[in-house]
């Protein structure tokens, strides 16, 4: 509150009293000042709390309005954002680029992988020029010859039970699915008779076809399935065929055929008393040699060696271990079991 001052008129006093009463004035007037000063302070004080309610008060009706509508308006808001992002009608541009945007893009991507297809594709090309489809140009890695076995054995393990036909039943049709292709027939129609003890060289181009010898199944004799058409598993005496994998231009050295040797790997050598071979000489002669690759000897057919058990311990397994034996050959590799040599085990039960 302002306060106000009566002014009193002054009497008369000496001139010397005068300037006292002026300082006196001016003092009134200062305090008056500062007395408004305070008031208007007041005043402003008194203002900003009304003006924070009002701001509470409209938050709180806009929070209101915001719980009155329903949650389907944000997620249409939502949609509405993403479906703008997506195409803009107003603005014509699609994910956030115009037209002009997206051709320079696609133009650019287009351009780099034609030019990195481009220099595969000569590379590739280059490449081609410089090998042969017929003849590979690097062998030294397998020279030394794999061999496989038939029939296909789980873990190369011949369980069966001579009494059980269900047991070596799947053994008998394995093989005779594998010597389809060695029926006598079939060799004389397609393959040659070739001299034996004598490499079959064939001299002209690289692309030109070259013949085959003959393989006839006839030369497996007692497991060729003709006499036996269960190969002496239900008797016992399984029959099992070895084959050298192929390998282009292989010759054996010397001139003296690769032969097969099998015996116990492990343990009693008595487990194994009687093994026959087919052919007789337990080799692959010569004439089957040399080989020159799948486009040009189609009609090739691989050499097989017969394995016929004929006397082996029943009921436990006999761990065989069957090698090939010849001048060049490896059959020693400790960390590969296929190479020059297989190990398997006859377990045959009665």
């Amino acid at each position: 509150m302002r306060r106000q001052l009566r002014s009193r008129r002054a009497p008369s006093f000496p001139y010397s009293y005068r300037y006292r009463l002026d300082d006196q004035d001016e003092l009134n007037q200062n305090y008056l000042a500062d007395e408004e000063e305070e008031a208007e302070e007041e005043a402003r004080v008194m203002v900003v709390p009304k003006s924070e309610e009002e701001e509470e008060e409209k938050e709180k009706k806009e929070e209101e309005e915001g719980q009155g509508q329903p949650t389907g308006n944000a997620w249409w808001q939502k949609l509405q954002i993403m479906s703008e992002y997506l195409w803009d009608p107003e603005r014509r541009v699609f994910l956030a680029r115009t037209g002009q945007s997206w051709s320079l893009i696609l133009l650019t991507y287009f351009l780099f992988y034609a030019s990195l297809a481009a220099v595969i594709t000569l590379c590739m090309y280059t490449l081609f020029l410089t090998i042969s489809p017929y003849i590979p140009t690097f062998t030294e890695r397998v020279n030394p010859p794999g061999v496989m076995i038939r029939p296909f054995a789980h873990s190369l393990n011949f369980n069966f039970n001579v009494s059980e036909p269900d047991t070596w039943q799947h053994y008998v049709i394995s093989l005779n699915g594998f010597l389809q292709g060695y029926n006598d027939s079939l060799q004389e129609e397609m393959n040659v008779d070739c001299p034996p003890g004598q490499y079959f060289i064939q001299d002209g181009d690289e692309d030109e076809d070259k013949k085959a010898c003959q393989f006839k199944r006839s030369f497996l004799k007692n497991c060729s399935g003709l006499e036996d058409p269960t190969f002496g598993y239900s008797t016992g005496q399984p029959c099992i065929l070895l084959k050298m994998n192929r390998i282009v231009g292989f010759r054996p050295e010397l001139g003296d055929p690769v032969k097969v040797s099998c015996k116990v790997q492990r343990g009693d050598e008595n487990d194994i008393r009687s093994i026959r071979y087919y052919p007789e000489s337990a080799s692959f002669d010569l004439r089957y040699y040399p080989y020159y690759g799948k486009l040009t000897h189609v009609n090739y057919t691989s050499p097989l060696v017969a394995m016929h058990f004929t006397d082996v311990v029943k009921n436990q397994a006999v761990p065989v271990q069957c090698q090939l034996k010849g001048k060049g050959i490896i059959n020693d590799v400790i960390n590969d079991r296929f190479v020059g040599r297989v190990i398997f085990t006859l377990n045959i039960e009665t």
